[in-house]
């Protein structure tokens, strides 16, 4: 497709020059970069689309990655990007952008799909599309050492952290070696919160896409995993997308042990910015996470439709329907959420 001089080409595999564009790009994040794209394809078999511009000289001045899904109770979607918070248009310029919407239009076109959704960090004020501006990142900016980290905490959170110390937890940092040992922390708090859980090797394609960018923890208690964390960093930022720790131990304080180990690596790793992931305003994620000390950034997900501005209303009916379900699914046997999770989260918009 072309628009004056910029050209766009949809692939359903990366150009050579793909990373290099993305890694170049100030708004990027790593779920942006071609291995990362394609988690959808590795571990649910989804397709993959990548849309770059180009200018008359035939260079790469702007990307716009797609995932295909099936979603549940809508139709057929094109997420930019599903199973995480970022994603979205990188562009040089506003016209750069134009020419990318244009292009994902006419992918869902051919592809008969009802919406797009695109993921973004920032207003992006070339986009009108319909907007949805309820949620929020949660992120923490870190200070130059533990020592005046554990200060900013104040005296409440410092004593909940040591409460954990009397129970003797095990720590280990690791990598994919780790997973089989975070996933049933996992499943069991995905099952209390009415959540299907992606499978495991959805966790281990997370680890082959971003491979040294991903840390995975995981606290022991008596040699058992009762808590874990899978990190990412990009840049001098770490992300948290993925944290659980089981219900019976947070009275000992394991999840707040958890959180400051995770905040103590981000500091080791020269990071300057600790994400505790997204949160709607106001929620019981977004008080925990406002007591270390994060802040919200507001989240730009823009919505397109053939419907136009029903499609807003639409996906305000799906959310009341989803809703009924996770009370339903948070009451299901652990065994049978942990069977049929894997086989329905492929095609949740989360």
């Amino acid at each position: 497709m072309s628009s004056g001089t910029l050209t766009v080409d949809t692939t359903q595999t990366p150009p050579g020059d793909w990373d290099a564009y993305v890694m170049g790009h100030s708004d990027a994040s790593a779920w942006q970069l071609a291995a990362a794209v394609g988690i959808g394809t590795a571990s649910f078999g989804l397709r993959s689309f990548f849309l770059g511009a180009r200018d008359a000289d035939g260079r790469l001045c702007g990307v716009l990655p797609v995932v295909e899904q099936r979603i549940v109770p809508w139709t057929r979607c094109l997420g930019s990007l599903p199973f995480c918070t970022y994603g979205g248009v990188l562009a040089d310029d506003d016209a750069v952008v134009g020419a990318l919407l244009q292009g994902v239009e006419r992918l869902a076109a051919e592809r008969r799909a009802t919406r797009i959704l695109l993921r973004h960090a920032r207003h992006m004020p070339a986009i009108s599309w319909a907007q949805s501006l309820d949620k929020v990142s949660m992120v923490l900016q870190l200070p130059d050492t533990i020592a005046e980290l554990q200060k900013s905490l104040g005296s409440k959170l410092r004593s909940q952290i040591r409460r954990a110390e009397r129970e003797n937890p095990q720590v280990r940092i690791g990598g994919a070696e780790l997973l089989a040992d975070f996933y049933p922390v996992f499943c069991s708090v995905m099952r209390d919160l009415g959540t299907p859980v992606y499978p495991l090797r959805f966790f281990a394609a997370v680890c082959a896409a971003l491979q040294s960018r991903v840390s995975v923890v995981v606290i022991y208690l008596g040699g058992k995993p009762v808590a874990g964390a899978i990190l990412v960093q990009w840049r001098d930022g770490m992300e948290v997308p993925w944290a659980a720790t089981l219900g019976r131990v947070k009275g000992m304080a394991i999840n707040m042990r958890l959180y400051w180990e995770l905040l103590q690596l981000a500091l080791s790793r020269g990071c300057t910015s600790f994400d505790f992931g997204r949160s709607s305003v106001d929620a019981g994620t977004y008080r925990f996470k406002s007591q270390w000390g994060a802040k919200p950034e507001q989240l730009h997900w823009h919505c397109w439709s053939p419907a136009g501005a029903d499609a807003v209303a639409d996906q305000q009916g799906g959310r009341s329907r989803l809703e009924l379900a996770v009370r339903l699914w948070s009451r299901m046997p652990l065994p049978i959420a942990n069977w049929l999770g894997p086989l329905i989260s492929p095609n949740l918009p989360w």
